[in-house]
């Protein structure tokens, strides 16, 4: 059986600028028609990674591939292949809607249609309106419009919903599935981690530069980071919390010795928001931690000198 190669391919890229590390030997792969979220805070390196994946800057160490290229020296028929949406495209000229999706059309060897591609980020009644005359999110549809003209093979998305109310957001969602299903590639930045969970198969979570955790989405933080918690009131009206794997039974003990059910009895099974605000606190603590154990060294070192 023959295996696709990864349509994109990280291995050990760094990007430093001067004495600054954005991005430290960071790896991971993306699988053709997967859709790969890159989550993390803001200022942790996620758009150095993006830029250097679709050719705008240049990586310090390390390999890349996107769709069998190296984005850094890939040339128009590779870009052809491609589409972005950046987090904000800044076009609000005096063109109209359709005049821009018609003119981005005419750039591509297999453009979609353009009737097709307004109805789906939910502008066809804007199509004659120029574009800095629209609200902000109705210019972020069209940023997204311009992203899929091209029926890329590989789309970019940084936080394509910015600015979209939830029924757009749910349209918008409905599409990107639809992508999925004709086998486009995603990758997917985002700070609204429903929209992760909801799009995506697997993530990556990348924080101060490094990667620390990668997966599928139900797998992120391992079995731990996943175990419900039960909470109530005991008689005293203490509040307890367990974790446990087996939340339906520990219900039911409690229900059976407290005659009926505790006050306040609450099942919570962690979402992503928590497994991932889990890791980002812990990778902190543990960088803080290990700062003030080098620190401590080097103090006692140059006390053992002196």
């Amino acid at each position: 059986m023959t295996t696709s190669p990864p349509a994109v391919r990280v291995a050990r890229l760094s990007k430093s600028y001067g004495p600054f590390d954005a991005v430290t030997d960071i790896s991971f792969d993306i699988r053709p028609g997967e859709t790969f979220a890159l989550l993390g805070p803001n200022g942790a390196g996620k758009s150095s990674t993006i830029e250097i994946l679709e050719g705008y800057r240049d990586r310090s160490e390390g390999d890349v591939t996107v769709l069998g290229e190296d984005p850094q020296h890939a040339g128009l028929d590779w870009k052809a292949r491609i589409g972005i949406v950046l987090q904000s495209s800044g076009e609000s000229g005096n063109a109209t809607v359709l005049e821009q999706l018609k003119h981005f059309a005419g750039l591509y060897p297999n453009p979609r249609s353009v009737d097709e591609v307004l109805a789906a980020v939910g502008l066809e009644e804007k199509a004659k309106t120029r574009i800095h005359r629209l609200s902000g999110g109705q210019q972020r549809r069209v940023d997204v419009a311009l992203g899929i003209i091209g029926r890329p093979e590989l789309l970019f998305l940084d936080e394509p919903t910015t600015g979209f109310d939830p029924e757009a957001r749910h349209q918008f969602w409905d599409l990107i599935r639809q992508l999925k299903a004709e086998g486009t590639t995603i990758l997917l930045t985002t700070h609204n981690l429903d929209e992760a969970a909801e799009l995506s198969d697997r993530a990556g979570i990348i924080v101060g530069g490094r990667l620390i955790d990668i997966g599928a989405i139900g797998e992120l933080g391992g079995p731990a980071a996943r175990t419900p918690k039960v909470r109530w009131r005991d008689a005293s009206g203490t509040p307890q919390e367990v974790r446990t794997d087996t939340p339906a039974r520990l219900v039911a003990e409690l229900a059976g010795a407290a005659g009926g059910e505790p006050a306040e009895l609450q099942v919570i099974r962690p979402s992503l928001e928590d497994i991932y605000l889990g890791l980002v606190r812990g990778h902190a603590a543990g960088s803080a931690t290990q700062s003030r154990t080098t620190a401590s060294s080097t103090t006692d070192s140059t006390e053992v000198l002196a």
